[in-house]
């Protein structure tokens, strides 16, 4: 078995009308060959796949359990996309009063922030300085 490439992330969601809207200002549209009333696969212009799970419990300011607890738990702590421009994000961010929840940082490869969607879930974005290495 060999890893061709990674197909997608699944991101449990409290309210799908709100989800839907928000992660369609980042650029994702409904694909609905593969969404029913359970979950929504959505796709960005570059093939980017998320599929939003519609079985969330709504929890009080966005509780992310995973992050917000002083126990850290083992699990998936957030996904990370590869932006072309990280200043439009940031823009985009202010404009829609979604808060930065860290950075913007300067690492070796990449300028990285990260923010949250209304259920607390983590999105990283990555403006890469130089194109990524192949394996």
């Amino acid at each position: 078995m060999q890893i061709q490439g990674y197909d997608h992330v699944g991101i449990r969601v409290s309210d799908r009308q709100r989800a839907l809207e928000f992660y369609a200002k980042l650029g994702f549209t409904l694909d609905p060959e593969f969404s029913n009333e359970r979950a929504a696969e959505i796709l960005a212009a570059d093939g980017t796949r998320i599929n939003l799970i519609f079985n969330g419990v709504a929890q009080s300011m966005a509780h992310n359990v995973l992050l917000d607890e002083p126990v850290k738990l083992p699990g998936y702590t957030h996904a990370a996309f590869i932006v072309d421009r990280l200043d439009d994000l940031l823009a985009w961010a202010a404009r829609e009063e979604v808060a930065v929840t860290e950075g913007p940082v300067d690492w070796d490869r990449r300028m990285t922030c990260f923010i949250r969607d209304p259920d607390g879930n983590v999105l990283e974005f990555n403006e890469l300085k130089s194109p990524a290495p192949r394996q």
